[in-house]
């Protein structure tokens, strides 16, 4: 679902945007910008969440450090 948004820009930026990124990609080209700035939050509560399972972390540490040895002595 989408939703319609309002703002307001200075004639140049407006000008600008028409220019560079042309009359009707505006709006993907803003939500692109945005996107990281508001995904970032969701995924850190999440990397948050997961660090708190306690016994996952152990098991994630567990099989971290088993897998140290494996490539260890490869050549490069």
């Amino acid at each position: 679902m989408q939703k319609k948004l309002t703002i307001t820009i200075d004639d140049k930026v407006y000008e600008g945007l028409h220019k560079i990124v042309g009359r009707g990609h505006i709006s993907h080209f803003i939500e692109e910008l945005v996107r990281p700035h508001i995904s970032n939050q969701d995924l850190h509560a999440a990397y948050e969440q997961m660090a708190q399972d306690e016994a996952r972390e152990s098991e994630a540490m567990e099989w971290s450090e088993a897998t140290i040895g494996d490539v260890s002595d490869e050549p490069r």
